[in-house]
């Protein structure tokens, strides 16, 4: 068995959780309120920044130079899309954000694990903490897509990003990458990098339950 197969095992309840929550149901449907969606954008572009600086510091930090450049030209490609995915929607539905844009209580909470994983736990506990963001999405794109109803969705754009093959693709390899990382690493290491997945897919929970709640300080 695989790390990342045993890594899903550890949290198909919380996947479970996630495929049944209001929000994820009502942007499958078109019917999540605007002001919802416009609060979890607003909230993601704050997270997606400081989770491109995470990367980049996993790359600097990493001993096997070739595979940490594989693994930051597949998150840096993902973040541009999302980046686009991110100005679509602000053009749409005219939202805007700046500098004054407060960083609400579960999204500063989840960067700030991201961080301190990759500044304080070892390189490979890092990696596997950054993976629910990516594989997350892919598998609810996908889910989302193949339940979908049939006829016009404002977040068709959002649908469309997830589920795509082009994405799946990248997905796949940030799996390898940390599939090999793992087998290369000691048991402790690998049971560390387990408790960061999961507590990760934890907060992807939260994030997208604090969206929907509309959760501020």
């Amino acid at each position: 068995m695989t790390w990342t197969t045993r890594a899903w095992h550890a949290i198909a309840p919380i996947y479970d959780k996630i495929l049944n929550m209001p929000f994820i149901y009502e942007l499958q449907n078109g019917t999540l309120p605007l002001e919802i969606f416009q609060f979890y954008m607003l909230q993601d572009a704050k997270y997606l920044e400081h989770f491109g600086r995470v990367l980049a510091y996993l790359g600097s930090k990493s001993s096997d130079n070739e595979e940490a450049l594989l693994y930051f030209q597949f998150g840096q490609n993902a973040l541009l899309v999302e980046k686009a995915l991110h100005e679509h929607y602000f053009e749409q539905f005219g939202i805007s954000t700046t500098s004054a844009t407060i960083t609400q209580p579960v999204c500063h909470h989840y960067v700030h694990f991201l961080k301190s994983t990759a500044a304080f736990e070892a390189t490979e506990v890092g990696f596997a903490a950054t993976l629910p963001c990516f594989w997350i999405y892919k598998e609810v794109g996908d889910h989302i897509f193949q339940n979908r109803i049939t006829g016009e969705n404002p977040y068709h754009a959002w649908i469309n990003t997830y589920s795509s093959a082009e994405f799946g693709d990248d997905v796949s390899r940030a799996k390898a990458h940390v599939n090999k990382m793992a087998a290369d690493g000691t048991e402790a290491i690998r049971k560390k990098m387990l408790d960061a997945f999961v507590t990760a897919a934890l907060l992807e929970y939260q994030f997208w339950e604090a969206a929907y709640l509309q959760k501020t300080w």
